[in-house]
């Protein structure tokens, strides 16, 4: 773990109680006088802490250190995924924020299921142990959109992951990512003035598969 995270990092004493107390001090056994980092994955700075006392049900830690010390990926890429299973997404977004993604946008296709419900608090949860396990130092944002029209409203220039799309993804900040099954005719209708990129291979990929691949061709 390359550090711990507090959304109070910053303040000049830390409280740790309830299963953050018990992790720090049950299972890691970590003793007064021990020095933790901590950041608030929102101001790119690490803030060292020093364990002034440790009681049954919470601890005191006073901060000592404070400096800036910014990891993300440098690049700015926001993938619009169409809703799949929930489970399946949890699983790949701990991938995708370790490779530096900056932003995901739920939206749901005339395929998806709509009885997938994207839980963004239990994702975050996901997101900041990925963080605190690769050292990246903010947030990937998460959002909920509604519809394809709803989407093409608010983030009108993007591009489309389908085949027979340009290889070269290096100018493409925003992509589309359909759900099992691909786009509907009626959103193909829609679509079909949008850029189409694509990926040298003639397999057909699972969405979570695109969504890793291209992050990965784009960031690393």
């Amino acid at each position: 773990m390359q550090f711990l995270y507090s959304e109070k990092a910053g303040e000049k004493t830390l409280t740790i109680t309830g299963e953050e107390h018990k992790y720090l001090f049950k299972v890691r056994r970590f003793e007064q006088g021990k020095v933790l980092s901590f950041r608030n994955l929102k101001d790119g700075n690490v803030y060292n802490y020093k364990i002034e006392s440790i009681a049954k049900k919470q601890a005191e830690l006073i901060m000592i250190e404070c400096y800036h010390d910014k990891k993300s990926s440098g690049a700015f890429l926001h993938i619009l995924w169409c809703v799949i299973d929930i489970k399946v997404i949890e699983k790949t977004i701990p991938m995708l924020n370790q490779i530096g993604l900056s932003k995901i946008s739920f939206f749901y296709c005339d395929r998806s299921q709509k009885n997938f419900k994207p839980d963004l608090e239990r994702m975050k949860k996901i997101l900041i142990n990925s963080c605190q396990q690769s050292g990246r130092s903010d947030l990937m944002e998460l959002e909920v959109l509604g519809s394809l029209d709803e989407v093409m409203q608010q983030y009108p220039d993007f591009s489309v992951v389908d085949f027979g799309g340009d290889s070269d993804v290096r100018d493409v900040h925003t992509i589309m990512i359909g759900c099992e099954g691909g786009f509907s005719d009626n959103e193909r209708e829609k679509l079909s003035s949008m850029r189409k990129i694509g990926l040298k291979t003639d397999f057909i990929l699972k969405s979570e598969t695109a969504a890793v691949t291209f992050a990965s061709k784009y960031l690393i």
